[in-house]
């Protein structure tokens, strides 16, 4: 009887219990409502339009949102100065910090990335990283001569240097890693005197329990206090346009829309009138455009490329047993080889793209030769030529004297021949001329 009265009380028990730890846990480690935001967001790729779209488009929404800190996680082989300079500007102005970590270990931040690192309210690393190499090359490929490299190079170590005194870190360093492309490992830039970053750490969760508490200086000379304990984590990604078009712009992508481009436009050369192959070609073309203006591109190369792309035309057009063909292939692997021109092996084309896209072309560049000539080859079957050849029966008697009529394909023609042929024989049509023909017993 005593049975179910005693279960209903352990059952209390073990709820109130369950209940508290619950409560417990939940007090210490869920965020509260009123905890501190902090927005994370990945960059990693090259600084371009569509980068810095992300970045200052996170900034505003972190702003938006009344965050207490934006971290951006950098992985970058340099990129566009106007882009940087945009991006620097937007962090400057925002009323939050603005902290950069290059990580995760074995990444970079070289040339637009470094000046990035340089301008952040918190400049961090994870180990086995390094930032540097910020010397400016022109944005075409092209050498410059010494005047203009001297005025870009000294133009963006005064950036540099202003940006280093705002955030009170080695400014000569900084200007040697534009004048000089001087590179540092994460100890170099921890430990130079002054530093040119504040902290290292191995991730981001690392990164936000060191900041807990840290007062930095902002740019403008106020000084805040981080509090970074509990936070409300939020991650942002790129949206689906931006991360198609900073795909885009990889070197190896854009060369294969490029190539894709030039194949169909090939293609719809050769044969009018296909429609399809020269929609894709039209469009591909047009993106590998847009992500060769992001590039920096050598002209004389994509110049190449395009003269290539001509020879192949011309191949249709003129009969050169494959020399136009075979100068189209050179033409198209030597421009290859010199489209994009960087230091950066991360904006340098690969072989294994290059040499693959060449063979294709000379593949199919020597299918199309193969059929034409063997079109050529074959015998006309249309026209007066392609009455030559034909069998037909005599309806009257034809001779060298008296010509008379056959019948050939449902026509009845005029008909001579060189010696006599009776009515109702097989013949031979041997030539043609006006409508008259002659032909030849079979």
């Amino acid at each position: 009887m005593s049975v179910r009265p005693l279960r209903r009380v352990e059952a209390a028990i073990l709820l109130f219990a369950v209940g508290h730890v619950y409560s417990a846990h939940g007090t210490t480690g869920a965020p509260q409502p009123d905890a501190p935001a902090v927005v994370l967001a990945e960059v990693d790729s090259i600084i371009q339009p569509v980068s810095a779209e992300f970045m200052i488009g996170t900034i505003d929404r972190a702003e938006a949102d009344r965050a207490a800190l934006v971290v951006f996680t950098l992985r970058t082989p340099g990129g566009l100065v106007d882009s940087t300079r945009a991006i620097v500007t937007r962090m400057l102005a925002a009323p939050m910090p603005i902290a950069v970590f290059v990580g995760p270990s074995g990444a970079r931040a070289a040339s637009a990335g470094f000046i990035l690192t340089i301008a952040a309210d918190v400049a961090a690393m994870a180990p086995g990283t390094h930032i540097g190499a910020a010397h400016p090359v022109s944005g075409e490929g092209e050498k410059m001569d010494e005047t203009v490299a001297k005025k870009a190079a000294q133009d963006v170590a005064a950036y540099v240097r202003t940006l280093a005194a705002g955030r009170h870190r080695n400014v000569t360093l900084a200007e040697e890693a534009v004048n000089q492309s001087r590179a540092f490992t994460e100890e170099e830039a921890l430990n130079a005197s002054p530093p040119l970053i504040d902290l290292t750490a191995r991730d981001v969760p690392e990164l936000l329990e060191r900041l807990n508490g840290r007062t930095i200086r902002r740019f403008d000379g106020t000084s805040i206090t981080l509090r970074t304990a509990g936070a409300r984590v939020t991650r942002r990604e790129m949206t689906l346009r931006q991360r198609v078009l900073s795909a885009i712009a990889h070197p190896n992508i854009a060369y294969l829309l490029l190539s894709l481009g030039m194949l169909g436009l090939t293609i719809e050369l050769w044969t009018p009138g296909a429609v399809l192959p020269g929609i894709v070609g039209g469009v591909s073309l047009l993106l590998a455009f847009f992500a060769l203006s992001l590039l920096p591109v050598n002209y004389a190369g994509l110049l190449l490329i395009l003269l290539g792309l001509v020879l192949f035309a011309l191949e249709i057009k003129v009969t050169s047993y494959g020399l136009l063909t075979a100068g189209g292939i050179v033409s198209l692997v030597f421009g290859s080889m010199i489209l994009i021109d960087s230091p950066a092996p991360e904006l340098q084309l690969s072989l294994r793209i290059v040499l693959p896209v060449a063979l294709a072309f000379s593949g199919i560049a020597a299918m199309l030769v193969r059929l034409g000539v063997a079109a050529q080859r074959q015998p006309a079957v249309t026209g007066a030529a392609g009455m030559v050849g034909e069998i037909g029966r005599a309806l009257t008697p034809i001779g060298p004297a008296a010509p008379g009529r056959l019948a050939v394909h449902g026509e009845i023609w005029d008909a001579a021949a060189d010696e006599p042929i009776a009515e109702g024989a097989r013949v031979r049509i041997v030539s043609i001329e006006g409508l008259r023909v002659t032909v030849r017993p079979e």
